[in-house]
Formats: structure tokens, sequence, C-alpha cells
């Protein structure tokens, strides 16, 4: 059923309360403004590692709650009403799957506690282009002694600029375009070799560029098989895309919110302009929209509870459709609000520059909406 159980709605109801105190819009103004060069505030993290978040997706045994993706994707859509600015999607939601599902013990002794925590952030570098393409990987990672050295350039690493560890695709064996000769490595991110530089984002977030110049790492390091790496990385990247489709429902829903408002006190000719059958209609549009985003966006996150190496095909659907749902929703939120839409004098100009960046991180609607389409034969 596409509904919250009653453990999920008390965790919506306090993912609510609290970014809605702890981290509003204006939050990420100040981070924007102040030019904070980790793209999230610290202690924000920490307090969010108070609440049990950095824990939803990590086992009971290894310390976390062991939540669900359905209670990582109520705090990502909750996060997607502030805008809040943290390192929850690379760090709580894809390093946590990832070494939940496939670390050595070590690897899970060294950082989920410390994920857990609060103390560690670990960024997921996957793209070496200007499109998503996780199977044309061409960064190599050549076997060297008892164990690699990975040579190459990822592009846009969010949370890349603030990481203490980094999980990279690398290709040990095939080429290009292939999904076979994959592998994932965690590597620290003060590793000789390994360089960083910061980007700037539209999103007023952070992100990097990441080189890796002939860095080595032991054998150690390998999260999962040798050369088999794409299902990790496809449950991975389920995960934030997943998480992705969530924080873009809720931004999606709040763009609306406030829009609705608007049409509601702003006047025009002696009557609100909520009264005018015109934008009444597109209104209903999209309330519909983004009620079907949200359909979606559980189903996936359900999907993955169930089988996450089988939820592919719905993570794309809900990714493909919250992505142009958000556009959709900022764009009506844009022209309804008038002149005043277009300035930084209102939040709306913020949702959509989000909007913009998380609708094409780990894919864009055309890549979903392709995905699909071949997986259903077209």
């Amino acid at each position: 059923m596409l509904v919250l159980n009653d453990d999920q709605v008390m965790l919506q109801d306090a993912a609510r309360g609290f970014v809605s105190e702890k981290a509003p819009v204006a939050a990420l103004r100040k981070i924007r403004d102040e030019k904070v060069t980790d793209g999230f505030d610290r202690d924000l993290w920490r307090s969010m590692a108070e609440m049990g978040w950095t824990g939803v997706l990590v086992p009971e045994d290894q310390g976390g709650l062991g939540f669900g993706f359905v209670g990582a994707g109520v705090i990502c859509e909750e996060m997607g009403r502030t805008l809040t600015a943290s390192p929850f999607l690379s760090t709580a939601m894809m390093a946590a799957t990832a070494l939940s599902r496939a670390g050595s013990p070590a690897q899970k002794e060294r950082w989920l506690p410390a994920i857990v925590a609060g103390e560690a952030v670990i960024a997921a570098a996957v793209d070496e282009g200007r499109r998503h393409d996780p199977a044309g990987t061409a960064m190599r990672a050549e076997r060297h002694g008892n164990g690699f050295r990975l040579s190459g350039t990822k592009t846009y690493v969010v949370d890349g600029q603030a990481a203490d560890a980094v999980l990279v695709a690398a290709r040990t064996a095939g080429a290009a375009g292939e999904t076979g000769g994959l592998s994932l490595f965690l590597v620290e991110t003060g590793t000789k070799g390994l360089s960083s530089e910061r980007l700037s984002t539209l999103d007023s977030r952070g992100a990097a560029e990441l080189t890796f110049d002939g860095v080595e790492v032991t054998a150690d390091a390998v999260v999962g098989e040798v050369d088999d790496g794409f299902p990790l990385l496809e449950v991975v990247l389920g995960a934030g895309r997943a998480g992705l489709a969530a924080e873009l429902s809720g931004n999606a829903q709040e763009s609306f919110g406030r829009t609705m408002a608007y049409l509601r006190e702003r006047k025009q000719f002696g009557r609100t302009i909520g009264a005018f059958q015109a934008l009444q209609h597109r209104a209903a549009h999209l309330f519909c929209e983004v009620e079907v985003a949200r359909s979606a966006v559980l189903a996936a996150l359900q999907a993955l509870d169930t089988d996450p190496a089988g939820a592919s095909l719905a993570v794309s659907v809900a990714k493909s459709k919250a992505s142009s749902v958000a556009r959709l929703a900022a764009q009506e939120a844009v022209q309804m609000h008038g002149g005043i839409g277009m300035t930084d004098a209102i939040d709306i100009g913020l949702f959509m520059k989000r909007m913009q960046v998380a609708s094409t991180l780990y894919g864009d609607a055309d890549f979903h909406a392709d995905r699909v389409a071949r997986a259903r034969g077209f």
C-alpha cells in the first residue's frame, strides 16, 4: 500500500519539526552568503546524528536504526521542503548502503559507527563527463603489488570538498561502456595523489572535482567484488536516486504550497488572483502531478526495502517523474508569483535552483525515462 505506517508518520512529523526549526530556507541563504566551504553546517549534521538520522540505513547490530529506505525517503522529503543542505544523501544513504551491503568487516567497523555518530562524510565519485553514465566509467584501477593504482578524474562529486573518504568507481577490466570490469574502492581523501578542486554550484551547496594521480590503495580498499562491482553500484545509485526523488517531491510540494498561499493573498483588479479560473486550472493540474510524484517515490522506496537489487525500474520511474514535476512546480511558482518570482527577495528562486541540480544528479528525467522504455522493450 502506498501509505506510511505509524512509525514512519511519527518520523515524518519529527523530521518536519526539526528541519523547520533548525534548517529553514534562511539557513541555506546563510551558507550561500557566508560562502561556507563545506557547503553545509557541521553542527546541524551532528544534530541530525543525535536525531538518529545518520543511522537510518545502518543495521542495528552496527549501531544504526535499520529503519529502511522509506524512513530515509521521509527525511529527504522533509529536507526538500526547506532546502536543507547536508551530506545525508551521500553519506547516510549511498555510503551506508554500500558499506552495509558489501563492506568488509574492517570497513564496517571503521566507518559505520563514524557515519552513525555524524563524524564522517563519505562522497560517491561516479561520473566523469557532463552526463550521468555509470557504465561509461573509464578511470583505471591497475593492479599494483598487493593492491591497485587509481588514475583518472571524477567530476561533480557531491560533498567531495568536505569528504573524509570517497567511494569511487573505477575500471579494473574491460572498456568504457561495459558494465563488467567495474570495481568500487573506498579511498580516504588524505591519500597521496588524490587532489580536490571545489566547485561552485547553482544550489549553493558543495561539490568537487577529484583527480586521482596514481593513487595507491591496498586490496582492503575494495568494496564488494573486484571486476563485478556494477550490481552494487546500481544499488548504491538506486539509494541516491530514490533519495533525490524524495527530496524533489518535497521541493515540489513546498513550491506548490507557497504558490497557493500567494494566490490567496495577492490581489489584482480588486480580486485575489486565485479566483481567476485560468490560474485555478493550472493549480489543479499541478496538484495532481505532485500527488502522482509522491506515489511514485513511495513505491520506489518500498521497492528498495523489499528488493534493492530489483528496484531499479521503480526508482527510475520515481526519479523521472519527480524531476519533471519539481521542474513544473518551480516554473509555475515563478510565473504565478509574477515579477517578484524572478528576484532573490523571495525563496522561490532557491527552490528552482536546487531543483535544477537535484533533477540532473544521477540521471535526469530523460535518462531515467529511457531506462524505463528500454526495460519495457521499446
